[in-house]
């Protein structure tokens, strides 16, 4: 008896010591050391073990190109398993901050139990030893017993890829994505993109354009979502690009937000300047996803991209001053010590039309400008820039959907002269918006409307203005230019003056001498 107690008692003693020690290894040795220690226990277990492990890496390509489908859906359907079982999980945020995600941390495991089989994932970060390549790789490892080979690798594999999707699409959150610099360590090792839960609430209905133009593009969206098939039939990648060109505040960015909440997609605002080279920008291209809107706003401002096919003599003198505050703008940046992008007009061509751009689907790439003829032919050509949309200033049709949007009516006594007024005037949708928005509580649409006519006469009279001094201002370049170029041609004939004197002289000179 004394044997069997003593027996319990040594048990009960290396079992408490093996807990205590395991705390302290999991608690104080790095997670370096563990995952190289777990590495080598695994590999010598292998030997006389019958596990099985599958291993499913965040990226599918050797050098992280693109984004594994795979690897996101198992961490969808994981995400309810780790939220019950896991020691170890990592919080996000949700929607507008109302409730918090969980998921499995770095370095975690979690069972999993399908047809009364028990399987484990764990989830493991490496660190490349390379300097020139400092970002965290993360996979994700199913190992469970050889006996059950086939049905894990046919039936709950499908399953799990399966029950990922759902809860994927039942979870989505639309996003606004941003693309990080890769001069940021911190922001870039989380990843390429950043992003926040997109609510815009701009939608066709509250768009300030003609309602014919709407119904147009709304027509050619949806006709574009469902034409999967048909561009494969005809041998294009499944994408459509947009051009959205004209002047300040008339609704480029409005449209995009429209574009994106009625078709349900994400959008990516890609920022050329941050971009380091040719070769960056595919990478992030890649590693946008399916049902996005891919935007570049200002192209004609974000990169020296519109000036690279012009002729080499500029004949207007305000093009050739603006061309010396480019090099001056160049030449400051150089001196403050600011890394320039590298990124090509040939490198982005490539990036969202080349061979690189078919990798992915149901994508839409949009530009935006205020002045189409900077922009290379090249970049805005059909079958790149395929829907070519002019976002002009505010008519009477446009100021119709802001007066119902603004004050809620859809008729009054002022409408007839605005009418005429905005037909006669270039004002934008956003200046007219504002002139409608009432700005005290003893504003009514009587008070607001007022101000709108008042507003539309002051700049009739304006633009009135301006087009005088515009005239005149041509008016005094071309007597500059003709005054120029009567001096060259003056200067020309004395020279060739000058040149036949001395020619007859010289004659006079060799006929003395004979």
């Amino acid at each position: 008896m004394f044997e069997a107690g003593g027996l319990f008692g040594f048990t009960g003693t290396t079992m408490a010591s093996l807990m205590f020690f395991w705390s302290m290894y999991r608690q104080f040795v790095p997670y370096q050391i563990r995952d190289y220690l777990e590495k080598c226990f695994y590999k010598m277990f292998g030997l006389v073990s019958n596990s099985v492990h599958i291993k499913f890496t965040e990226y599918t390509e050797d050098k992280g190109l693109k984004k594994s489908q795979a690897y996101d859906l198992i961490r969808n359907y994981l995400s309810s398993k780790s939220t019950a079982r896991a020691q170890r999980l990592k919080a996000n945020e949700s929607k507008n901050s109302k409730s918090l995600v969980l998921s499995l941390d770095d370095h975690e495991a979690v069972e999993d139990v399908f047809q009364g089989v028990k399987v484990v994932w764990s989830l493991s970060v490496w660190k490349s030893n390379d300097q020139a390549d400092s970002s965290e790789k993360r996979y994700l490892t199913l190992s469970f017993h050889n006996r059950y080979r086939e049905m894990i690798t046919t039936i709950y594999l499908d399953h799990v890829l399966r029950e990922g999707k759902e809860i994927g699409l039942k979870n989505r959150e639309r996003k606004l994505y941003t693309n990080n610099s890769s001069q940021d360590y911190s922001a870039w090792r989380e990843g390429r993109w950043s992003n926040v839960p997109f609510d815009h609430p701009a939608t066709f209905e509250t768009l300030a354009m003609d309602l014919e133009k709407k119904e147009g593009i709304k027509k050619d969206l949806l006709k574009f979502t469902k034409g999967k098939d048909y561009y494969r039939k005809v041998g294009k990648p499944w994408k459509r690009g947009y051009l959205l060109f004209g002047p300040p505040g008339t609704g480029k960015s409005t449209m995009i937000s429209a574009m994106a909440n009625f078709l349900e997609y994400d959008v990516y605002d890609l920022e050329l300047t941050t971009v380091k080279d040719n070769s960056e920008l595919k990478k992030l291209m890649l590693d946008t996803k399916g049902k996005s809107i891919v935007v570049i706003e200002d192209i004609d401002c974000s990169l020296d991209l519109t000036g690279q096919r012009k002729k080499k003599k500029e004949e207007d003198e305000d093009e050739e001053e603006e061309e010396k505050k480019k090099e001056a703008e160049k030449l400051l940046k150089r001196e403050r010590g600011e890394r320039e992008s590298k990124v090509t007009l040939s490198g982005l061509l490539n990036a969202i039309d080349g061979l690189w751009s078919a990798c992915s689907g149901e994508k839409i790439i949009v530009f935006t400008t205020n002045y189409l003829d900077k922009l290379d032919p090249a970049l805005i050509r059909r079958g790149r820039m395929d829907n070519h949309i002019e976002m002009s200033y505010c008519r009477f049709e446009a100021f119709k959907v802001l007066a119902k949007n603004y004050l809620e009516i859809e008729s009054h006594d002022l409408f007839g002269e605005i009418k005429r007024l905005v037909e006669e005037t270039d004002m934008s949708p956003a200046d007219v918006a504002e002139n409608l928005m009432p700005k005290s509580d003893e504003d009514d649409a009587d008070i607001c409307l007022t101000r709108l006519v008042k507003s539309l006469e002051e700049e009739k009279e304006k633009a009135k203005k301006l087009a005088e001094e515009e005239k005149m201002k041509k008016a005094a370049r071309d007597a500059r230019r003709i005054k120029k170029k009567a001096e060259e041609e003056h200067k020309k004939k004395n020279k060739a003056e000058e040149n036949g004197d001395v020619s007859h002289d010289n004659g006079n000179y060799i006929g003395a001498l004979m």
